[in-house]
């Protein structure tokens, strides 16, 4: 059965940060500080407040989930504040391989298209190299360094999702 995508709801909380933190314990030695960085990673939930937060559940199990930002709304200072971000994407370890974090950030650069975006944009960090091959795949192209996280170097990359005429109005989508 194929994972079903939908809105994050409340009693998904422990769920979800369950699985950020699955999901980010492959890393844990790389990370200076993991305590402090499990702790915000553990909160993935939070992201609700200031997004989107959606939800790949199989089977009635919670197995990814990824935070879409809009336009204008608050977010880290090293993303331009008209920039709509996508935050932590997360597929459990054993659930990986199958499409769903893909799914997720498709459904987020849908979310920027239906929010009139010209550039749709992520952080990311070359330790996770399989997200990253497949954001590249996906037309994100690095635009510039973000600070780093406890040690970890990480970028800035950004997807063209329509272009934009001089004039600043959007070409029609076809």
């Amino acid at each position: 059965m194929p994972a079903l995508l939908r809105t994050y709801a409340p009693e998904d909380r422990e769920a979800v940060n369950a699985l950020a933190l699955a999901a980010f314990q492959q890393y844990r030695h790389a990370y200076g500080d993991w305590p402090a960085f499990s702790k915000a990673v553990g909160n993935m939930a939070a992201l609700s407040g200031s997004g989107e937060l959606i939800v790949a559940e199989e089977e009635n199990k919670v197995v990814g989930a990824v935070a879409y930002i809009g336009p204008n709304k608050p977010k880290a200072d090293f993303f331009n504040p008209e920039w709509p971000v996508m935050r932590m994407l997360v597929v459990h370890p054993s659930s990986r391989g199958l499409g769903i974090g893909r799914c997720l950030a498709e459904e987020c650069i849908r979310l920027a298209i239906r929010d009139q975006a010209a550039v749709f944009a992520l952080h990311t960090t070359g330790i996770m190299s399989v997200a990253l091959g497949m954001y590249e795949r996906m037309g994100f192209t690095f635009h510039r360094a973000a600070p780093p996280i406890h040690g970890v170097p990480y970028g800035i990359y950004l997807k063209t999702l329509r272009p934009v005429h001089a004039e600043g109005f959007a070409k029609e989508w076809p």
